[in-house]
């Protein structure tokens, strides 16, 4: 191809769902829940102990798709950190009557300040909408990934995957 890169096909929300670890609309919209992007069988399993409720599931072989068990999941999002494909988001559809919280991973800097107004982003880095940073928790540590929580229009919970701007960490 020339020293061309090939296009790369991005997977889809349909997809997506389609997965163990996309939770169900009625979970969805009960609160705060897991949300795992994880389609691709690797060996791979730190959100399986990452998580205190023993709601993901791996078991063997180890590259068995992730399973969300919804019903333990409380959406403490403890797991997004843990994974290191930065796969896994916590959505709370009932964070307001016009606004869901979305939380991500996020290895950029600077990082955003609390209150402050950015582009939300889709999965594939296209601005969908405005978003309102309601929280950042940047643990310290080895190879701690900050997490970021948006709220943003509902209507945009399942797309919103990140936000526009910084510099890569590392």
């Amino acid at each position: 191809m020339n020293g061309e890169i090939a296009p790369t096909k991005a997977i889809t929300l349909e997809e997506l769902r389609n997965t163990p670890g996309f939770p169900s609309e009625k979970r969805l919209s009960l609160g705060r829940v897991a949300v795992i992007e994880c389609p691709e069988e690797i060996p791979c399993n730190p959100c399986e102990f990452a998580c205190p409720k023993e709601a993901i599931k791996i078991g063997q072989p180890i590259t068995n798709l992730p399973q969300l068990i919804e019903e333990r999941c409380d959406g403490c999002g403890i797991c997004i950190p843990s994974c290191p494909g930065l796969a896994i988001f916590v959505v709370d559809l009932t964070y307001s009557k016009t606004q869901a919280l979305v939380e991500f991973p996020h290895e950029f800097l600077p990082l955003p300040k609390d209150g402050q107004e950015v582009d939300a982003t889709d999965r594939h880095g296209k601005v969908l909408t405005k978003g309102e940073v309601v929280k950042v928790r940047n643990p310290k540590g080895y190879n701690s990934t900050p997490v970021i929580s948006l709220a943003v229009p509902r209507r945009y919970a399942n797309e919103v995957r990140g936000i526009l701007g910084g510099v890569r960490i590392g």
